[in-house]
Order: C-alpha cells, then structure tokens, then sequence
C-alpha cells in the first residue's frame, strides 16, 4: 500500500492581510511545510537571588559555587543573634535586593551569615574572612572575598544610597574579581607583611 502525504496548498488571493500572504507564499515556496524557527538560548535581564541564612560551611560553600558558576557576586551580611543594628540593617539590604537594585548591572546573589551559628564557628568561617565586627557586608566573587569593598561601618550599612550605590558597583563584577585579596584568606593577610618568595 502506497501512502502519500496531503498537502493543502492556500491561494494567496483568498487572503486579505500583508502578512498571512507573505506566510502562503513561503509555506508554498517551501513545498507546503512551513519550519518554526527556535533558539537555545534567549536574553534574560539577570535576576537577584536571595538565598536561607547561613548556619553551617557546607552551605556557605554550595552559595559561593552557585554564584561563581553564574558569574554574579555573592553579597554576605555577617550577623549575630543578639546584634541589634542587624536587625535594622539586615531587612534594609534585603528590600533593595529584592527590589532588583543590581539586576541591569548583572545580578547579585544575598544571605546572611550567622556569625554565632554553632557550626559557623567551629568552621572558623569569621577567622577566614577577617570578620571582626558585626554587622559586616562582604562580597564574594568568582569564590574570592572582595575585601578591599568590605563594609563594617554602621553609618554606612544603615544608608540606603550607599547601599544602593555599593550592591550596582559589586554587580558590575560578573566574576572578575578585582577587589579581593587573593582568596581573603589568614595565609594572604600573613603574607602581605612578610612578601610573597620568588
């Protein structure tokens, strides 16, 4: 048994608009079969994500690996239970994140750190990255501590415009790196003073 395909052809001259007879003309040009055209990949404006409070290392290091591997920095707000400066700054941070602030420059990535966490501590996670006051903003890029932009004035972190200003600057990054000490680690401090061997 022979099976043949049906085609219908469509007579432009049936058609009013511009455009469904410039379709006919290529559906009948193209034998009757018309192809979609399909993209892998579309253009999607990078969007903030906010991430659960760190209280272990394991999930410090899956936020870092989540934000090198999409190129946006990764902004951490060292913070205590009994810190009260953090409780005004922490929900500050985290409305101007949420409200897309950084987004047209690339994203950024948001969590807290608590300092205090049990199994922070004991992962020495404060002593890596030089946290010595509370509250701290520190961002990471590329897995790198940008040290250099750290904030731990609290004039500073209860100021919307240079919060504002700071989250577009470290978003700008897309993991670049550029303002971190080389892994912002105790062996990089240590290392400034006594120079690096050649």
């Amino acid at each position: 048994m022979n099976i043949t395909p049906i085609r219908r052809a469509i007579s432009p001259r049936k058609l009013s608009s511009p455009h469904a007879k410039a379709a006919a003309a290529a559906a009948a040009s193209s034998g009757g079969i018309s192809r979609a055209s399909f993209s892998t990949s579309r253009s999607v404006q990078a969007r903030n994500q906010i991430h659960a409070s760190v209280r272990n290392a394991d999930q410090f290091s899956t936020y870092l690996l989540l934000s090198s591997s999409s190129r946006t920095p990764l902004l951490t707000l060292w913070t205590t239970s009994y810190c009260s400066t953090c409780r005004v700054v922490e929900p500050l941070i985290r409305s101007l994140v949420e409200s897309g602030v950084g987004e047209a420059e690339g994203g950024v990535g948001f969590c807290t750190v608590e300092y205090d966490a049990p199994d922070v501590m004991e992962a020495e996670l404060g002593l890596t990255y030089m946290i010595n006051s509370i509250p701290t903003l520190l961002s990471f890029d590329a897995q790198e501590a940008q040290t250099k932009t750290k904030v731990a004035d609290g004039r500073q972190l209860a100021d919307r415009k240079f919060l504002e200003d700071w989250i577009r600057t470290e978003a700008r990054r897309h993991g670049d790196r550029g303002g971190g000490s080389g892994g912002g680690s105790l062996l990089d401090f240590f290392g400034s003073f006594f120079g690096k061997s050649k």
